[in-house]
């Protein structure tokens, strides 16, 4: 069984009426409701196609934050063969909000940095709900180093609300650990791909994400600050979150019609939750194109081609 958000009733009731008459048959309650059950799946369906065809930005939120949405350990297992994890920012401590590695793309070497949330109380206080503090930023710029002195492409996973406000954090030195990874990120010479697969939060998420080709999931969010906040900052009111959403400009629809990203991976229907496998595979092959782009050119060549992006993301948007 999924768990339906909010504006799913109308599917989990349909679905709730499916599990009913499936306990009925099997209880030898009910002769035959194959054929009910068949009318009503054809009616989940539909119902579902017709919500997720008109979602609006504070709805695609709630699905980019979805708790069985796929993440980023679940991406880098279904595609990166011979994982090897790198631990450490050989400053202070390890982050395990950031995972930082190489291994194996489709047969190519490669250096892979992935912000993880975690899945459950353990895992999401272990992986601290994917907010990462300055020792995972200065980890993931120590591997970037490392990628382009062994000429390894980038693959970044992206996905948190946005980097560690605590105090601790900051006066680790928060702000200059986010600045130099996206210094370093944008200064690369090997090819890089950023994958927004849920939510890309402020600098947080442009730390990792200043690639040569910025993807983003269907029903994926990108933005400078959440929802939640800018309306605290704007109204004064957390409840005028669904009004900042659709102000933001969050949605990968609204962001690839302003250039801030480049494609958008399909999600099926119902969101990526619906078909793990799927979507992950649709990642893989929307990255291993990306990177085809990319192939053959130089150093300076791919520091052009990105720089020359975000410059270009600017005069778009002022």
């Amino acid at each position: 069984m999924h768990s339906y958000l909010e504006f799913e009733k109308s599917v989990a009731d349909i679905e709730g009426k499916i599990q009913e008459l499936r306990a009925l048959a099997e209880d030898g309650e009910a002769v035959n409701v194959d054929d009910e059950i068949e009318r009503l799946k054809t009616k989940s369906s539909q119902t579902l196609q017709e919500i997720y065809a008109k979602l609006t930005p504070w709805q695609k939120t709630l699905v980019a934050r979805h708790p069985d949405r796929p993440h980023a350990v679940e991406y880098v297992a279904g595609l990166i063969e011979d994982f090897t994890p790198l631990a450490g920012d050989r400053k202070f401590a390890e982050d395990h909000a950031l995972i930082a590695g190489i291994g194996r793309f489709r047969g190519q070497s490669v250096a892979v940095l992935a912000q993880e949330k975690g899945h459950d109380t353990e895992t999401r206080l272990k992986h601290n709900f994917g907010m990462v503090r300055p020792e995972g930023y200065r980890k993931a710029v120590r591997v970037m180093e490392m990628a382009e002195r062994f000429a390894l492409p980038l693959i970044s996973f992206v996905d948190t609300s946005g980097a560690y406000p605590g105090r601790g954090a900051e006066e680790r030195g928060q702000s200059e650990a986010i600045a130099r990874s996206t210094d370093v990120g944008l200064g690369l010479g090997i090819p890089s791909v950023a994958v927004v697969i849920g939510e890309g939060g402020s600098g947080g998420a442009i730390a990792v994400a200043t690639a040569n080709k910025v993807l983003m999931m269907e029903h994926a969010i990108y933005s400078v600050i959440s929802p939640e906040g800018a309306a605290s900052i704007l109204w004064r009111d957390s409840a005028k979150a669904q009004d900042a959403a659709t102000a933001l400009k969050i949605t990968a629809q609204d962001l690839k019609q302003l250039g801030v990203i480049d494609l958008i991976v399909n999600e099926p229907v119902g969101g990526a939750h619906r078909a793990r496998e799927i979507v992950i595979d649709n990642a893989g092959k929307a990255i291993e194109a990306a990177l085809k782009d990319l192939e053959g050119l130089a150093p300076d060549a791919l520091r052009k081609h990105r720089r020359e992006k975000f410059v270009a993301i600017g005069r778009n948007l002022s």
